[in-house]
């Protein structure tokens, strides 16, 4: 057995048909944990199992939580330690050439009282995971819309937010079903001053690690199929009172008598008959909430060792080989090479160019390359008057409009010949990196206008050599409901490993590009490439693109 625990250490609940005791030794001399076996978990999935992992550190303390809507976190950071930043905003779980996920992402769910401090022991875990991408969604996001009636009553406290009839369950499975799944979704986000959900719902993308923390956690058994470690967060019922009162008094505007009268007649009657039954359910019940170090620790490892299992690899040897002499796919489109487009091409690959000159012929093909893919919208025929009173049979786009959309930083050069072309047209961004120990693309930052899924995206990258960033790209203008034969993915130099990539895992996507080269070299490079010049493209283009944009601003 990889872990044992003395019990004069840990405090077992008290056995269920079909359970039995093991067993167990913890270096804590007090009672720290109490931990669930089922006879059946003695699988990979049991607690027992958890390898002896180093000793993960722990913050002693946090600042106390301080709100008035509820807390599902989107934008980063999520914690700042001495150490490093814990980014929330996430990224969509990384999908081989095909298109299709890995594996889904783990849940832990966290439930508790009112003021148990699940919020705390959430941080705690994020901080000692010690994992970029975290997802905390709050239960507290999804109490159902008040009627007028209803919200006069919340105004007076006469309104029971702890009764499982407050909540929306049936948006909050959907929601945490997708998420769990590696889709974007978005949450609401509710007032509780107002007893409103806000107009503003929040996006929030897949992660490694999702953790759900709510009062009535455990109390739908939708949910509970959805949850691959359940927590139950214990504390003292003086202690979760002096935390309310303080909570709502200082942070929701309530008055002392109010909060009083709510806890007496709808908290402590919900607790007792809603939320301290689930705690059968849980696997690990934590006394003392985020204080209890041993606790934390043992969950801690064990999702270690889950997420060992499911580690994402993007096996870039396997995308080199998967295409090797097949033939171009149909969806690309390589700008005719002329003449006059071969020369720029000379110029920009000769390693010898200098800065000027490598800049004023990128633009000119980049010009060249933005014209040749609005050849592929689609176009309505109209009619148009002259001003001779004739009728001149014309063009125009079919769809709603056309949106621009970066991968940061080189793509960013390509939006000032997009935004000459194109006027008035809207501009996003995304910032994926590759992590240099995991060898994954990486969602660090974006920004897509409104309502994109309804336009045509052109999305645009400097050079594309194997895909992954392109793939994880196009993945998240995909879990924006933005159609997929509605994106182009625009390119000054592609080499063939990354067309045939992105053609295959999505076949409807319109490759267009000014050339293609054959190969990739051993640091994912495209030879024979932009060659030395490469940063010209990425830094100094960027830099006079911002310089525009600020004098426009």
């Amino acid at each position: 057995m990889a872990m044992k625990m003395n019990q004069n250490d840990v405090q077992m609940p008290q056995k269920e048909e079909g359970e039995k005791e093991e067993d167990r030794s913890m270096s804590r001399s007090d009672r720290s944990v109490q931990v669930k076996r089922k006879s059946s978990g003695s699988g990979d999935d049991s607690l027992g199992s958890l390898p002896k992992h180093p000793r993960c550190p722990l913050t002693p303390s946090l600042s106390p939580r301080k709100r008035t809507t509820s807390q599902s976190k989107t934008e980063p950071p999520l914690l700042r330690t001495n150490k490093r930043t814990i980014y929330t905003a996430g990224r969509p779980p990384w999908y081989n050439v095909t298109g299709t996920t890995f594996k889904e992402a783990f849940v832990i769910g966290l439930c508790g009282g009112s003021a148990s401090g699940k919020t705390t022991v959430a941080n705690k875990i994020i901080e000692a995971l010690d994992v970029p991408w975290v997802v905390l969604l709050s239960m507290d996001s999804f109490y159902k819309v008040l009627t007028k009636d209803e919200q006069e009553l919340a105004a007076k406290n006469e309104y029971n937010f702890d009764h499982p009839e407050a909540f929306d369950f049936e948006l909050l499975v959907t929601v945490l079903r997708k998420l769990k799944k590696g889709k974007s979704i978005k949450v609401p986000v509710y007032d509780f001053t107002s007893h409103c959900r806000r107009k503003e719902w929040k996006t929030v993308y897949g992660a490694n690690v999702v953790i759900f923390e709510g009062i009535l956690a455990f109390a739908n058994k939708e949910l509970l199929k959805l949850l691959d470690m359940k927590v139950f967060v214990d504390t003292d019922s003086d202690i979760r009172l002096v935390r309310r009162l303080k909570r709502d008094i200082s942070d929701r505007g309530r008055d002392i008598n109010g909060v009083i009268k709510q806890y007496n007649k709808f908290v402590k009657p919900s607790f007792e008959q809603y939320i301290e039954p689930t705690v059968q359910v849980a696997d690990i019940v934590v006394p003392r909430g985020g204080e209890n170090f041993v606790a934390l620790d043992l969950i801690v490892q064990h999702v270690h060792s889950q997420l060992e299992k499911r580690k994402l690899r993007w096996d870039m040897s396997a995308l080199a080989s998967a295409h090797q002499g097949q033939p171009l796919p149909k969806t690309l489109s390589v700008l005719q090479s002329t003449p006059q487009v071969r020369g720029m091409h000379t110029i920009i690959r000769n390693k010898d160019t200098n800065r000027d000159e490598f800049i004023f012929y990128s633009k000119r093909l980049m010009r060249l390359l933005i014209e040749h893919a609005l050849s592929f919208l689609p176009l309505k025929p109209v009619q148009v008057e002259t001003p001779q009173g004739s009728i001149y049979e014309g063009k125009r786009l079919s769809g709603k409009r056309i949106t621009g959309v970066s991968i940061l930083r080189a793509g960013e050069t390509m939006e000032q010949a997009l935004m000459h072309v194109c006027k008035d047209i809207r501009l996003g961004k995304i910032l994926i990196q590759t992590n240099h120990d995991t060898g994954e693309p990486e969602l660090h930052y974006l920004r897509l206008p409104k309502d994109i899924s309804e336009d045509y995206v052109i999305l645009m990258d400097s050079t594309v050599s194997t895909g992954a960033a392109a793939l994880m790209a196009v993945r998240v203008l995909l879990d924006h409901d933005v159609q997929e034969d509605k994106i182009f993915l625009l390119s000054l130099l592609m080499a063939e490993m990354g067309v045939h990539s992105v053609a295959y895992a999505f076949p409807k996507v319109r490759i267009i590009t000014t050339a293609v080269d054959k190969k990739v070299n051993n640091e994912f490079h495209i030879i024979p490439g932009i060659g030395g010049c490469f940063c010209y493209l990425s830094v100094c283009l960027a830099l006079s693109h911002t310089l525009f944009s600020v004098t426009l601003t």
